[in-house]
């Protein structure tokens, strides 16, 4: 990918993956001056990518008494939601003592970056996490910078494609910040750059997504077919939601989950009520049982009682209550609305459950256990797939590496798509404190004259070490 001469800006770019936040930074003209990431692998796969060997350790860089950090004007960092300490009453720094994002603070105090860019996930921004919320607010405040209390979050399914956007739902909080000494704008409220479920441009991702948009046209891929057990598994479930369709005049499954186990204490519950309880009735009889358990049954003894004669005659075919299938397959999560059959939607094999989805858009990429397999490709999501659904481009090079570490990384990363769009937002939002500096005017300069989305230029990229 083509680089100017002299950067729009330099940034760095702390707890560096693999170089989700990289790409979309220098996409829009900057240069990194500082990375840093502790992960061998990841750091492995940024120098082949980006020719810079990030591999190091934030906390021996940016202390009170060190600072390896050179000046930059863009500080992005995925960091790790470590615990912050409650011990004492007191807040700023000293609150913010033993974690990493004191770390990153060291280096704001110290460098004084015109932007900031921090991203994590949502929980740091829920109810669980208030305190860590407004102790970063707070101190960020405390170095002169304008940023929103209110969380900015956002996933890549919100963005149509010709922004960058990605089929994934991958809703991530993040903190931006402006330094802004002068405490310009300071009398009023300062909004965040991204709400939750926010439309742009009117897309509309539950319609207009398609996981064929970015899938390789094939069924064999080494390493992403599905094992003996699995594939019986699937057409075993998928048997069951085509003849439940039959059964019912194409009335699409039941959204609570199916679950096969219960089926075999019907003739015991019925006998011992004299009818098919309701949740209240199992309450009654075992004052331990959660409603949400005592729901679960109901609805499957109901479900039971008028559809026996097929579930038996499958059940048996299938040998279902054998070791051929494992308690947590005899379960059915379906989440796929009218999709016709198993095979058309996709699959996590998960501990409680078969969860099927719509094949529209993914959840959040996450470890290798929980890798979408795509009905439709009879398989799993490749790693190559998996990338593009981050908005890294196909020449991305993760070398020899095993595909577990490709997951792992992608399951960690940031989405490129989104970062782009944040950055923009922050820009848009931030104008009027920006432009009163050389190094912000040339950020303006840079997010102002790029496209809606990084992919074009991102589609030059060539991988360093190539």
């Amino acid at each position: 990918m083509a680089q100017s001469a002299a950067p729009a800006f330099k940034f760095i770019d702390l707890f560096a993956g693999v170089g989700g936040f990289h790409a979309a930074l220098k996409a829009l003209g900057g240069e990194c001056v500082y990375a840093v990431e502790i992960d061998k692998a990841a750091a492995a796969v940024y120098e082949r990518n980006w020719g810079h060997d990030p591999y190091g350790d934030i906390t021996r860089d940016a202390t009170d008494k060190v600072m390896n950090v050179p000046a930059h004007d863009v500080l992005v960092a995925g960091f790790p939601c470590q615990p912050f300490s409650k011990s004492g009453a007191q807040r700023g720094m000293d609150e913010t003592r033993g974690t990493l994002y004191w770390n990153i603070l060291k280096i704001i105090e110290k460098r004084k970056p015109k932007v900031v860019l921090l991203e994590n996930v949502r929980n740091l921004a829920g109810p669980r996490h208030m305190h860590e919320w407004q102790v970063i607010i707070e101190t960020l405040r405390e170095q002169g910078y304008r940023v929103s209390e209110t969380p900015a979050i956002f996933s890549p399914h919100l963005l149509p494609p010709e922004r960058g956007g990605r089929p994934q739902v991958r809703e991530r909080v993040f903190i931006t910040a402006t330094h802004n000494p002068t405490g310009l704008g300071d009398d009023l409220p300062v909004l965040p750059v991204a709400l939750a479920g926010q439309q742009i441009d009117g897309w509309q991702p539950k319609t207009e997504w398609h996981l064929e948009d970015l899938l390789d046209d094939t069924h064999n891929i080494p390493g992403c077919n599905l094992s003996d057990s699995e594939l019986l598994w699937i057409k075993a479930w998928n048997e069951w939601v085509e003849t439940w369709y039959e059964a019912t005049d194409g009335r699409r499954p039941p959204g609570f989950p199916i679950w096969a186990d219960s089926w075999t204490d019907y003739d015991d519950v019925v006998m011992d009520f004299g009818f098919v309880p309701e949740y209240r009735d199992l309450m009654e009889q075992d004052e331990t049982l959660p409603r949400w358990k005592a729901g679960h049954l109901a609805k499957n003894y109901a479900l039971y009682d008028l559809h026996r004669p097929w579930i038996d005659k499958w059940a048996d075919k299938y040998e279902v209550y054998t070791d051929a299938f494992p308690v947590s397959r005899r379960k059915l999560e379906w989440q796929a609305q009218g999709t016709p059959r198993l095979w058309d939607t996709v699959m996590h094999l998960r501990p409680s459950g078969i969860r099927a989805k719509a094949p529209n858009y993914l959840p959040a990429l996450v470890a290798i256990t929980q890798t979408s397999i795509v009905g439709p490709r009879e398989r799993r999501l490749s790693p190559r797939e998996t990338a593009r659904l981050q908005g890294l481009p196909d020449t991305y090079d993760f070398g020899d590496q095993r595909p577990a570490a490709t997951y792992k990384q992608m399951g960690n990363g940031v989405n490129v798509g989104v970062v782009w769009h944040i950055m923009r937002e922050h820009v848009i939002r931030d104008e009027d404190v920006l432009k009163r500096t050389k190094a912000g005017r040339q950020i303006l300069e840079a997010v102002w004259t790029a496209p809606l989305s990084p992919d074009e230029r991102l589609a030059r990229h060539k991988p360093a070490l190539a």
